[in-house]
């Protein structure tokens, strides 16, 4: 398998969990009643912290598993596990804890003024999905330098596209409304599943495989 073929899921994977588009309605209704420039402030920021924080798990994820004494095909059945959770909140359109903010959490951020550490770049950008996807797809690359170079280079594409996505969050709430982004996060709710699913076989056959 080409890089450019094992890049194509990463893209995928990491683009769903990170959802640049259904952050812009989530994004805009964390900073209702500021002005432009505090929408831009909060945004350069929450991205960037949310990028160090991934950026963490991409360097020292192996190291942080290796510590913890998990396998990597444990991780991977639990992190698809997990990942197909979310697969099943995004289809049917609901919102948990693995993706939003809880209600208690919202109420304590409409009386901040800075809400790009939280709730912004934790837990929505830099969530529990993400961590996981990270730690999921860069577990079995450390030996590929071509390959890490390129999931590196997905995931601040990713980041720099959901920068953009909350830089224009009005503009596109406006273009697609809530049923429009209900309908997009549906459909890569149906691939994430897909996703999800593959990456728990891979740690079932992984485990059997080592027996």
């Amino acid at each position: 398998m080409g890089t450019l073929d094992q890049l194509t899921p990463v893209f995928v994977s990491l683009l769903v969990v990170i959802d640049p588009i259904g952050m812009a309605p989530i994004f805009l209704a964390l900073t209702r009643g500021g002005s432009a420039g505090y929408r831009r402030r909060m945004a350069l920021k929450g991205v960037a912290l949310a990028t160090a924080i991934l950026l963490f798990f991409v360097f020292t994820g192996d190291t942080l598993l290796r510590f913890l004494g998990i396998s990597l095909p444990a991780f991977k059945i639990t992190g698809g596990v997990l990942l197909f959770l979310l697969a099943i909140d995004m289809v049917f359109a609901r919102q948990s804890g693995l993706r939003s903010t809880t209600v208690r959490e919202q109420e304590e951020a409409q009386y901040k003024d800075d809400i790009s550490v939280f709730p912004l770049a934790f837990p929505l950008l830099a969530g529990p999905g993400a961590l996981t996807t990270i730690l999921l797809t860069t577990g079995g690359a450390r030996h590929d330098p071509l390959l890490f170079a390129g999931i590196l280079a997905v995931l601040l594409g990713i980041l720099l596209m959901t920068l953009l996505c909350l830089l224009l969050a009005p503009w596109l709430v406006k273009l697609l409304g809530e049923t429009g982004t209900n309908v997009i996060d549906r459909l890569l709710g149906l691939i994430l599943a897909a996703l999800a699913m593959q990456f728990m076989v891979e740690g079932i056959r992984s485990s059997f495989c080592a027996a």
